[in-house]
């Protein structure tokens, strides 16, 4: 196949180009001096760099017309990488003043992690002239490479096959020590850029790699940046962005997962430079959505987002549907063509809502019936992971599920808890918020805000013995003043105090006005119970603890 800049050549060099295409050399030679000798008299001809990449039969896949300064080598993803990390493909290339191998050619030898890059200097005469090659070295973490000079293309002496069959078997066995190849999870190095403090883009790396042990992804390794400025089509600068990108494919990462939201601009234009697939932190929430979403009306919403998250991320490559869509585990459907995908994409849109509002209104006649009955209903609300099931299956003695992962529960539960004296509340248990929640996750929530527009009290549970529970109490009052429920009658209650030095919690309790108690010992929910008590029924008499 020909590539690169064909434009301005005369028949008879394009002719030759061909004729260089339909070349097969010895596997065991890098290259053969017949082939050295085609490409250098005809790049001297024409004046411009010519390349070739050569599988490891010897067949030439691709032959490439640059100008006088570079060649562009094609996108080469049909070629998977290897147990080594290898492609199976060399590059060998002309340079017309006997220049050696250039930066851009070691970049490029790095990011698609060729066999092997060479270049063969064209003598005045036309004939090859120095030879220079540069390969990838067997390391654990940091990419190395090994550069050959040779002052005289005829000094070559390679034996090809042996050579990269022992590179091949160095790399797995160094690839076999750091990473577990048998483990089919997604590898993910995660990257964090932003603008705050250290301190609050540590925080938040660290929120990001709960979010990824809930997607059960394999971190490999994790990235941050505070750059000066955001580049508006990398986030990162360029450079920076093959430096990370080299990392991972040198580490084996599958998956690079951004802590910031990507604009569908930067999606596609990182993709651009990468095979492996992109996600930001949206995208993987919504994964996380869409493996623990049980009720139909939940699994709905978190398809719903998804889809609505993926319409302006569609580019006419033919890769970028599943990388898009794939998220975690290559999950979601291929692409066939733009515009019969976005015509899909929307008309699944408008059934998937028409469903909701058949959903929304079953969730309405049941709030209607429970507003009726007359009892006051309480909203269990929090950041994610604050135990939010735990207390609420304590209190009500139920078994809604709980995991120690980020949202664990994303479909409400409703309860009643019965007091003495004939007395009861229902209480809801709700999904977990998450600071800077996006706007187009708030769908997927859509259940939830429902419930606690219903509400009579606000529950805030705080896990107290997080560091930043400080945060996250000002990102859930913050999702509530978004929602316009910040003025809901709300009682702010400290969980996990166990796991807290017992001497802090009087004060921060009435630092906050909070209720502490941890949901593993109901002998501490008596102050709350009575609390909430005094708030429903003030005049009554100290009803006791509170009983399901």
């Amino acid at each position: 196949m020909i590539e690169g800049k064909t434009s301005g050549l005369k028949a008879s060099q394009i002719h030759a180009l061909e004729r260089i295409y339909r070349r097969k050399m010895p596997a065991g030679e890098l290259i053969t001096a017949e082939l050295a000798r085609y490409l250098t008299e005809l790049s001297a001809e024409i004046q411009r760099q010519l390349g070739v990449i050569v599988d490891r039969a010897g067949v030439v896949q691709y032959v490439i017309a640059g100008d006088d300064r570079e060649i562009v080598i094609p996108d080469l993803s049909k070629y998977s990488l290897g147990r080594s990390g290898l492609r199976g493909l060399r590059c060998i290339h002309t340079h017309l003043k006997q220049e050696p191998l250039s930066r851009d050619d070691l970049t490029d030898l790095e990011l698609l992690r060729l066999d092997l890059m060479a270049v063969i200097g064209v003598r005045d005469d036309g004939l090859p002239g120095r030879f220079e090659y540069a390969h990838l070295l067997p390391t654990e973490k940091q990419c190395q490479l090994e550069t050959v000079a040779l002052d005289d293309f005829y000094q070559l002496q390679v034996d090809f096959s042996a050579f990269i069959q022992t590179l091949d078997q160095e790399m797995v066995q160094v690839a076999a020590e750091t990473v577990d190849l048998a483990d089919d999870r997604e590898r993910a190095l995660l990257i964090s850029v932003g603008q705050g403090s250290r301190q609050q883009v540590e925080a938040s790396m660290d929120e990001l790699e709960e979010l990824a042990r809930t997607a059960d992804l394999a971190v490999i390794d994790t990235m941050i940046q505070r750059p000066r400025k955001l580049n508006p089509r990398f986030l990162v600068g360029e450079g920076k962005l093959r430096e990370i990108i080299i990392s991972a494919l040198q580490r084996r990462a599958t998956l690079l997962v951004f802590d910031q939201d990507l604009t569908p601009n930067q999606v596609r234009s990182i993709s651009a430079v990468t095979e492996i697939k992109v996600i930001d932190r949206t995208q993987l929430i919504l994964d996380i959505f869409a493996h623990r979403a049980q009720s139909r009306d939940g699994k709905v919403q978190v398809e719903l987002a998804q889809l609505k998250y993926i319409l302006p991320r569609l580019s006419g490559k033919g890769t970028a549907m599943s990388r898009l869509m794939g998220g975690i585990g290559g999950r979601g459907p291929g692409e066939t063509k733009l515009e019969i995908d976005r015509r899909r994409i929307r008309d699944k849109i408008r059934r998937l809502e028409k469903q909701l509002d058949g959903f929304g209104r079953g969730r309405l006649q049941r709030r209607q019936k429970r507003i009726r009955a007359g009892l006051p209903i309480i909203s269990i609300i929090g950041y994610t992971n604050a135990g939010k099931s735990t207390l609420l299956n304590a209190m009500t003695q139920s078994e809604v599920f709980t995991e120690n992962l980020l949202f664990a529960t994303l479909d409400t539960s409703t309860r009643r808890l019965r007091f003495p004296l004939d007395r009861e509340v229902i209480i809801t248990d709700t999904v977990g918020f998450i600071r800077d929640l996006p706007k187009s996750l708030l769908g997927a929530f859509k259940a939830t805000l429902e419930e606690l527009e219903d509400a009579d009290l606000l529950l805030h549970l705080v896990d107290l013995s997080n560091p930043r529970f400080k945060e996250q109490i000002a990102s859930v009052e913050k999702i509530l003043q978004d929602l316009d429920l910040a003025t809901r009658p709300q009682l702010l209650v400290f969980n996990k105090v166990d796991q807290v030095d017992p001497a802090d919690v009087p004060h921060l309790c009435r630092r906050y006005q909070a209720i502490p108690l941890s949901a593993f010992e109901r002998s501490s929910f008596k102050p709350l119970i009575e609390e909430l008590q005094r708030r429903f029924w003030p005049n009554e008499d100290d009803c006791g603890s509170g009983q399901a």
